[in-house]
């Protein structure tokens, strides 16, 4: 159970300052590591965006697309001085040429395996849909990479209530699966701001 004491004091910190200060095009020209660095990925139009935009309590510190692979490039975020949010590109399902996709994946998985400083990774799965294959994939990237990861549950307010315990239960067994994988999952929902206090704190704990 997250304290009150916790979730005021990441309340706090998400509500600071938070610039862009770098956009990646390719492994090649990734930003110094100063910070430690939190990163954001999922399947296209996961809600990535969106998530990012309600943790910092602002409508567009994250570009929000209804467009599939719309974020082409790695978004880094300045949180305070005290953490880097990175929003990656969506995998999969992109409307865009192989090629294209196969590169945008590249520097995805570049990131994640040459980052010192990353200390988790959110893998961000749409609540309605659970863990796909394409998911899986990732998963068992982060788990040769060793990269701690937490699954987050996104577009809850999408999900009927009485559905939701049987999606968390399906998404804590698939993470029970995977040596990197934290063993909480967290539902979430941008729109109403379900579990997003709690996974604020769940960052906030990992700044500087």
């Amino acid at each position: 159970m997250t304290e009150a004491g916790e979730i005021e004091a990441a309340r706090k910190l998400f509500a600071g300052p938070c610039d862009f200060v770098w956009g990646a095009t390719s492994a090649e020209n990734l930003p110094p590591q100063e910070l430690n660095e939190v990163a954001f990925v999922g399947r296209s139009n996961a809600g990535k965006s969106s998530l990012v935009n309600a943790l910092t309590g602002r409508k567009s510190l994250a570009r929000v697309s209804q467009t599939p692979g719309a974020t082409r490039q790695i978004n880094f975020f300045n949180l305070a001085g005290r953490l880097m949010l990175v929003d990656l590109p969506g995998y999969g399902f992109a409307k865009r040429s192989r090629t294209e996709a196969e590169s945008w994946q590249e520097m995805i998985f570049s990131y994640l395996r040459g980052r010192s400083r990353l200390r988790r990774v959110a893998l961000l799965i749409d609540a309605r849909r659970g863990v796909l294959d394409s998911d899986s994939q990732v998963m068992a990237l982060l788990d040769r990479a060793a990269v701690s990861y937490a699954l987050v549950l996104t577009k809850a307010d999408e999900l009927k209530t009485a559905d939701q315990p049987q999606a968390l239960e399906s998404a804590a067994a698939e993470a029970a699966k995977h040596t990197a994988a934290l063993a909480q999952v967290q539902l979430t929902s941008a729109f109403n701001g379900t579990g997003i206090p709690e996974l604020r704190a769940h960052l906030a704990a990992l700044a500087q």
